[in-house]
């Protein structure tokens, strides 16, 4: 249920005509009162929807508004001075006050104040739900306690709780909190000026405590008597001028809280507002004749008396202090006392709130348990609700446990309530630190690993629990290895095992790459960077060798001539040994459009220099406002692309950079290997507000976009002067890892080569491509003359992750398709590394896909002998596809334009999202998603002559096949190696033609003559020139 309180102007002949907050209140009562509360809401947000971002709404929202809904009523009759529809706006405001909220706007959840953090508008509604989870847990357990039941009202059980208030405090409830020394002793008094203002503050503190005398819900704490219930676990010193309104009020309202409360007793102190003089001292000398000379009860009725206003009115007219004498007291002894010319203790009292209280002159404050809680503005409301919530934080925090180990001392009541005092006030003013957890092992002798501490010596005692067979225990054990080198410490690891497993939950070995300390070599220079060895390791398993990196690096492998993706030890001479480099930090963000909440998909940033503004470039997605950029340390300046984006939108605001929020110049500075991560507010200009950023009109400029990846060449030329229209080339994208699927790789690209006529520009992961076919990549380009570039996109941490290689490749396949690529890129084909290309590409490129985002080929169904390896034939594919094809991801072609437009890319991670998270779902990760979506995301289904694969498709058929496939046969199981040689015929001679090409390769490298016929700077557009730029 949601509430609205409408704290707005409470005057008496106030004219919504003028005012705007009474014209909203009067507004939403009017259409709830014709209509329903539904109604009254949805015109407050059509009100809203017409003030502009930074304004504040005006009567003329709120009348254009009732004028266009309900223009048979008269407006002035609704807002103006006699409206009928003014109900709950004084009480709002009354309501507002007493309960001590805060600033405005607030929002109560359950009665529960949010933080004013927590009130961002990005923010709300993911706070919202977490408080919604916390809360349905809570009540759960209290139905199932049997605490709640079907017919008792939830409000009322919610304010029946005990950590429910009348009133919030924010003084009461900050965290920064300020206590008296209470420690000293002596014998000192007030009522002996001379001997107090020598005293230093802790002296000047305990001989106001000894002087003090209480009052009490039975009267004075008494000495006569011993009954631990009489110990006062909370003690309050109220300060003010008690011969002034605010400082009465102060004390009435702690007299009236402690008729409801036996744990409180109250001590006063006087902070007088003018120079200190009998006449002007009468109700703060009453009070103290009282204290001194009555018995219990005649002094708390007298007191209470004296702090009521027309009390001191009366004498303030004259009255005589007589008359408002109460039964059983003896005045004459009061009047001795009251008419003393001896005003030490009101002198001592003013001089400990200026030296220690450090208050100026008759201002208020409130000491409880010697916390100080002031100065108290002179508007400022503490009343009974305040103290009743302060007397509450005290007792459950430490007054009733401080209370139960001092009732055991059995001592007399007075000196117990003020031990109680002392010890709070001692303990409460030390810093808070954890507490340790201390865990009570059954049994070690045979279930831990004890490394002991070097002896006579101080140690850090550690103690881990760990399940041994764990990723986590993987990165754990290396972590307490390194401790035990840089601290001296007693370690116990406690082995939490598993009781059964159905798998071998690990598979793989793990190195933690932490060096206790800088290393140096023999001459004294740093050794070089950090190694991870694998020693001992078994000879007969395949490895692969993966980083496991922070979610900010982005790392390549730069030297190795080893295959990383297939380490065989068998056939390894001596040791395989590989080099990364961390080749960039990612900034990250999230951006939002401030009017309608939701990321601005498709908006693009551009990151840059003021010399070079555009280096890095990417694009928003749906998904959370996703973005990121390629970035090294120093400052960087991020912008809206030049087009579109810079046309349509501006930047709002910015939160986690390193210029002003409303700075328009967003500077981001990487000064640490942390993670960055941005919050971007953008805004539609007034004149574009109805403009699609997607939509079809949108004509980007070619050049200068995504120039992160211009490093890609075309034999002697550099990529960026290759002026072609882009409809003449054919966009070829490609995944490969390990040297086996490269060697193939290579073998597609001559194949695309020789049988297509129009220039091919291959584009191909960087992420998993070796170092090997990085350094061959730029000479076979040369040779054959074809463009290529790299492109990166680090997996989004939000995102689920894989952690097999194969899958996370898969994963490339189709999930990051809208923001891998450039927006000059229109259209692209996808063709496996595994595939052999028999036709021109040109067709299947400007094969129509009928609006369609993305056509694939469907699987055969002609060789009969496969039906019982069809698994889409039946089950939940079957009943899924609804009689639609299943569609192979070896080839397919994408319309960028359309897969952005309709958000395909958003859509495909979102069902992902959902999916992945079952182990047993999306076994073929870049096949089975798009399938999975085939109703959201539609497939165009390709002539099955596109793909031709021996497994699936009949030998009839092949000579049809405009690719031949080399997929796996379930069958079989015939290596990809010996399937090629038997099913290709010209795929030795496309092989053969490679190595050569390899060969010559290696021969010009080692001679020193590799670019001499190619532009001077191509050898370096992977290398030097491209960090130079960065």
């Amino acid at each position: 249920r949601l509430g609205l309180i409408f704290v707005v102007n409470d005057s008496e002949d106030v004219d919504g005509m003028q005012d705007a907050g009474v014209a909203l209140l009067r507004a939403y009562n009017y259409v709830a009162q014709e209509m329903d509360d539904y109604h009254a809401f949805q015109t407050l947000t059509h009100i809203y929807n017409k003030v502009r971002t930074g304004e504040k709404v005006k009567v003329e929202h709120v009348v254009s508004v009732l004028e266009k809904k309900y223009p048979y009523v008269e407006v002035n009759s609704i807002l103006g001075i006699d409206s009928a529809y003014d109900q709950n706006r004084k009480e709002a405001r009354g309501y507002y006050e007493q309960t001590g909220v805060g600033p405005l706007p607030v929002v109560l959840f359950n009665g529960m104040p949010l933080e004013k953090e927590q009130l961002d508008p990005d923010e709300l509604e993911t706070i919202t739900m977490h408080k919604i989870l916390e809360t349905t847990t809570f009540f759960q357990r209290a139905v199932y306690l049997g605490e709640l039941s079907l017919d008792q009202d939830v409000v009322e059980y919610i304010m029946n709780q005990p950590n429910v208030v009348p009133r919030i405090n924010s003084r009461i409830l900050t965290a920064e909190r300020e206590y008296l020394d209470l420690t000293a002793t002596n014998n000192f008094f007030v009522d002996d000026y001379a001997r107090f203002t020598v005293l230093d503050s802790q002296g000047k503190t305990t001989a106001i405590a000894n002087s003090m005398n209480y009052l009490t819900k039975k009267g004075m704490s008494s000495k006569e008597i011993y009954d631990d219930s009489f110990i006062r676990p909370v003690t309050f010193w109220i300060v003010g001028d008690f011969d002034s309104p605010s400082g009465r009020q102060l004390l009435y309202d702690a007299i009236k809280h402690q008729k409801s409360s036996n744990n409180v007793r109250i001590g006063m102190i006087n902070n007088p507002s003018e120079d200190i003089s009998y006449e002007k001292t009468q109700i703060s000398r009453a009070i103290w004749a009282a204290l001194q000379t009555q018995t219990s009860n005649s002094a708390k009725n007298f007191i209470t008396k004296m702090a009521k206003e027309e009390t001191a009115e009366a004498l303030a007219a004259g009255a005589d202090i007589s008359e408002f004498s109460v039964g059983g007291m003896d005045f004459s002894l009061f009047k001795e006392v009251f008419e003393s010319s001896k005003m030490d203790f009101i002198l001592s009292h003013a001089m400990y709130c200026r030296d220690v209280l450090k208050l100026k002159k008759g201002q208020r404050a409130v000491i409880s348990n010697g916390r100080i809680i002031g100065p108290l503005e002179d508007s400022e409301l503490f009343n009974q609700d305040d103290f009743h919530l302060l007397e509450n934080i005290i007792l459950k925090t430490s007054g009733q446990k401080i209370k139960s180990h001092i009732q055991q001392l059995r001592v007399e009541e007075d000196v117990a309530s003020d031990l109680v005092m002392k010890v709070d006030a001692l303990l409460s003013a030390q810093p808070k630190g954890d507490t340790r957890i201390k865990y009570q092992f059954f049994e070690d002798r045979h279930s831990a690993i004890k490394l002991k501490p070097k002896e006579g010596e101080t140690y850090f005692d550690v103690v881990a629990v760990v399940d041994p067979v764990t990723r986590e225990a993987q990165r754990l054990a290396p972590l307490l290895l390194v401790l035990t080198q840089l601290i001296n410490m007693n370690l116990r690891v406690f082995m939490n095992c598993q009781s059964k497993l159905s798998d071998m939950p690990l598979k793989s070995f793990y190195r933690y790459v932490l060096e206790p300390e800088i290393s140096f070599s023999s001459d004294n220079s740093f050794a070089k960077g950090p190694i991870a060895k694998f020693l001992d390791m078994p000879q007969s398993p395949l490895f692969t060798l993966n980083l496991n990196t922070p979610e900010s690096w982005m790392v390549e492998s730069v030297r190795t001539p080893y295959d990383l993706d297939n380490i065989y030890l068998e056939e390894v001479d001596s040791i395989v040994a590989a080099e990364y480099e961390l080749e960039y930090l990612l900034l990250e963000g999230h951006c939002y459009d401030i009017t309608t909440g939701q990321p601005p998909r498709g908006l693009q940033f551009t990151l840059g220099t003021s010399a070079k503004p555009v280096i890095v470039d990417t694009i928003v997605m749906a998904n959370l406002g996703y973005f990121q950029l390629k970035a090294n340390p120093g400052a960087w300046i991020l912008r809206l692309r030049k087009g579109r984006s810079e046309d349509i939108y501006r930047i709002y605001s910015h939160d986690g950079t390193d210029s002003p929020p409303d700075a328009d110049e967003v500077v981001v500075v990487l000064n640490n290997f942390k993670s960055k991560i941005i919050k971007v507010k953008v805004q539609k200009k007034a004149d574009m507000v109805n403009e699609d950023l997607l939509s079809d009109g949108t004509n980007e400029n070619e050049s200068g976009f995504w120039d992160s990846f211009k490093w890609g060449f075309t034999g002697g030329q550099k990529t960026e002067e290759v002026k072609q229209d882009k409809d003449d080339v054919i966009n070829i994208f490609s995944v490969a890892s390990g040297h086996l699927y490269e060697r193939f790789l290579r073998i597609m690209m001559l194949s695309v080569l020789k049988n297509t006529k129009t220039p091919v520009k291959f584009w191909f992961l960087k992420n998993y491509l070796s170092p090997t076919f990085k350094e061959f990549i730029p000479y076979m380009a040369n040779k054959y003359n074809f463009q290529y570039e790299l492109v990166q996109y680090k997996w989004p941490r939000w995102l689920h992750q894989q952690t097999e290689k194969q899958r996370i490749i898969w994963g490339y396949k189709i999930l990051f398709l809208d923001v891998l690529f450039p927006l000059v890129v229109d259209k692209f084909l996808f063709v496996d590394a595994d595939q052999i290309v028999r036709t021109d590409l040109k067709e299947l490129r400007d094969f129509s896909l009928d609006g369609a985002p993305y056509g694939y080929t469907p699987f055969c169904d002609s060789r009969r002998e496969m039906d019982g390896y069809r698994f889409w034939k039946s089950g939940y594919w079957a009943s899924h596809l609804a009689g639609r094809k299943y569609h192979i991801s070896a080839l397919y072609v994408v319309d960028l334009k359309k897969f952005r437009k309709i958000a395909a890319g958003d859509r495909l991670r979102g069902q992902y999202q959902g999916l992945s998270q079952d182990p047993n779902s999306l076994s073929n990760l870049d096949q089975d998603l798009p399938n999975n979506m085939i109703h959201q995301v539609p497939i165009k289904s390709l002539p099955q002559e596109w793909l031709w694969c021996e497994t699936w498709c009949d030998d009839a058929s092949k000579k049809r096949a405009k690719t031949i496939d080399l997929c796996n046969n379930p069958m079989t199981k015939e290596p990809k190696l010996e399937a090629a040689v038997r099913i290709v015929p010209e795929w030795q001679d496309y092989d053969q033609e490679i190595k050569q090409l390899q060969t010559r390769f290696q021969e010009e490298k080692e001679m020193g003559t590799l670019y001499k016929d190619m532009t001077a700077e191509e050898p370096s557009r992977e290398g030097p020139q491209k960090r130079e730029e960065l």
